[in-house]
């Protein structure tokens, strides 16, 4: 019987983080170094994803900055390939790239809606499907889906008012389901955190416009911290998940059970 240490540790393993360079990416890219996982760092914008690597790798494990757009098949296809040149193998992919666009419904553009569409849906699918056709080949894998409690429930809009985000979330939660009992015959595990109100610099302007409402939606009356994300995504990650798939789990200060 292995030791939950043992279980939750991560050492030797390579971990690809979308979106990691900053914000709740960068936050669970940390932890999975802190559990031992070498980390993957992806992003549009090389200097940050360095950035954040360089500071990922005070921490004892090797990491890897790469420029992609994961909107494009040819780009997840180059981190993948540079993945594999360095590491010879990747055990955890965790979708976590995406934005919104605060509109009310009645005035979103539809440039946007498509813009959003394409990055939190469209680009977790591209990259499932690259990296899952090598953990296809291991028979074995763990991908972590960076959902929302927006996919869950109706928001406020005087809180949040972006329903192409909520309706992005949404169908991340039915793809997380939808690919766990496709892929759960090749050993690989597919699960859905769905963060509550966190602050990053894509939504810091928003929170300080708007942080009563957006604090009165939450019953622990706070925001998610720098370190809210990175059990569950160590977890999700490590072996002490192996009987886990197709899980939506909510980390949102009690927000949906409001």
């Amino acid at each position: 019987m292995a030791s939950v240490r043992q279980l939750l540790d991560l050492s030797g393993r390579v971990s690809v983080v979308t979106g990691g360079a900053t914000g709740l990416g960068l936050q669970m890219a940390t932890g999975l170094a802190e559990a031992g996982s070498h980390v993957v760092i992806c992003s549009r914008r090389l200097a940050m994803c360095e950035e954040a690597a360089h500071g990922i790798e005070k921490l004892g494990v090797k990491a890897l900055a790469l420029a992609a757009d994961v909107t494009k098949p040819d780009e997840v296809e180059a981190v993948k390939n540079a993945t594999l040149k360095t590491y010879g193998r990747v055990d955890v992919l965790v979708n976590n790239a995406g934005r919104a666009w605060v509109a009310p419904p009645e005035d979103l553009p539809l440039d946007r809606w498509r813009q959003i569409m394409d990055l939190n849906v469209t680009a977790p699918f591209i990259c499932s499907q690259v990296f899952g056709r090598e953990m296809i080949r291991a028979k074995k894998g763990r991908i972590i889906n960076i959902g929302s409690v927006a996919g869950l429930i109706g928001r406020n809009p005087k809180a949040y008012n972006s329903i192409v985000y909520s309706t992005s979330k949404g169908a991340i939660v039915q793809f997380t389901r939808d690919l766990a009992v496709k892929w759960a015959q090749h050993g690989i595990n597919v699960n859905c955190i769905c963060p509550g109100f966190f602050v990053t610099p894509l939504n810091q302007q928003l929170f300080d416009g708007n942080s009563e409402s957006i604090l009165r939606e939450i019953p622990m009356g706070r925001s998610g911290g720098e370190n809210d994300l990175k059990g569950i995504a160590v977890l999700l990650a490590s072996d002490a998940s192996a009987f886990m798939t197709g899980a939506i789990i909510p980390v949102d200060g009690g927000t949906i059970a409001w």
